[in-house]
């Protein structure tokens, strides 16, 4: 052996003797999260805990405040039916919002609608279950104008839908002449408008038929968006509209779909609302348009888009009615009552910014 090749195997050894006796060491990165981090966490993955958080204390808290009259079953039943309303076209306005859009005229839709079904019954003499096919195309042809106004014009939601709002509620005391439906009236000539304020009795709870529809429209809704293709590409085009076109997403398709979706939907709360007041009145469910935000709000939906639940807008809206009733059963004066809902929906967005920040 050469000298060379001895030294390059002393070399050799001398380093395999080091590297045995040398210790490892690995590099660690570990991130220990605190419990607040962790909650945060599990608030961002779950949007619909939060509000069912605060509908839990609510009920706990008014509970022990006002008594038993507000855990009866006939108390409890008539929150859900005064959310009734509201529900429905929150329905409406979880799809918009979550494709980050708002629409300020589903409660004008809504109106339209029902106004055109009692016209058509009515004063017109239409088939009833016609004349419901006709409002629930109104709420179709409705949310086509705010689509195509969205995705063709490229107009921003809010300022689309603010112009559609005054346009729609513009219409709807034109063709109702601002005059109201009478309730008798409808009775006698198309009771099926007022089919849907019929109640049942459950175990001391009266259940309408419209809060049922309502439960059953949540439902469907949520199956839609939770186990449909459909569904996942209203997520995705609310959360990042760019990288929806990238993934093959036609967004302007997906965009318009959800308005004439939620004009049906609309429609169909304009049903509920006939059973729900038993009149049709050109002036009915004018600020239902905000309430129906507030729900989303306070379901944990967020303002941004691609994040939150269908029925996180159900528990929002009962946490309002929750709120309401048991203020009202307090004695608290109602002034302080649409105080305290506006300190919900100012505490319901800081939470949603409070979760986005470090979790998106």
């Amino acid at each position: 052996m050469s000298s060379t090749e001895q030294k390059n195997s002393t070399a050799v050894l001398d380093h395999d003797k080091v590297a045995d006796q040398a210790q490892v060491y690995v590099a660690s990165f570990e991130h220990k999260e605190t419990p607040v981090q962790r909650f945060k966490k599990f608030l961002h993955h779950y949007p619909v805990a939060a509000p069912s958080i605060v509908l839990l204390l609510a009920i706990f808290c008014f509970s022990l405040i006002v008594g038993s009259r507000f855990l009866s079953a006939f108390n409890l039943s008539l929150v859900l039916q005064q959310v009734t309303i509201i529900g429905m076209v929150g329905i409406a306005q979880t799809l918009i919002i979550l494709t980050a859009g708002i629409d300020l005229s589903v409660g004008a839709i809504m109106v339209l609608a029902s106004v055109v079904m009692g016209r058509m019954a009515i004063d017109y003499g239409l088939d009833p279950w016609l004349a419901l096919c006709v409002g629930i195309a109104v709420g179709a042809v409705a949310g086509f104008i705010n689509g195509s106004l969205i995705t063709r014009l490229k107009l921003p939601p809010f300022i689309a839908t603010l112009g559609t709002w005054n346009v729609f509620f513009a219409l709807n005391l034109w063709y109702s002449n601002s005059e109201t439906i009478r309730a008798q009236d409808i009775s006698n000539t198309a009771p099926l408008l007022q089919w849907l304020g019929n109640t049942i009795n459950v175990f001391g709870a009266q259940l309408t038929y419209g809060s049922l529809l309502m439960l059953a429209m949540f439902v469907v809704i949520w199956y839609a968006l939770n186990w449909t293709a459909w569904g996942r590409h209203v997520y995705a085009t609310g959360d990042d509209p760019a990288a929806a076109k990238l993934a093959g997403i036609r967004t302007d398709r997906i965009l318009l779909s959800v308005y004439i979706l939620a004009g049906i939907v609309c429609a169909l709360g304009a049903w509920v609302l006939i059973g729900r007041i038993g009149s049709i009145s050109p002036q009915a469910g004018y600020t239902t348009n905000l309430d129906s935000i507030t729900a989303v709000v306070i379901g944990g939906c967020s303002l941004f888009g691609g994040r939150g639940s269908i029925f996180g807008t159900l528990i929002g809206a009962l946490v309002v009615g929750i709120f309401r009733n048991g203020l009202a059963l307090a004695g608290v004066d109602v002034l302080w009552q649409e105080f305290t809902v506006g300190i919900l929906i100012i505490v319901a967005v800081g939470v949603d910014q409070w979760i986005r920040k470090g979790t998106a």
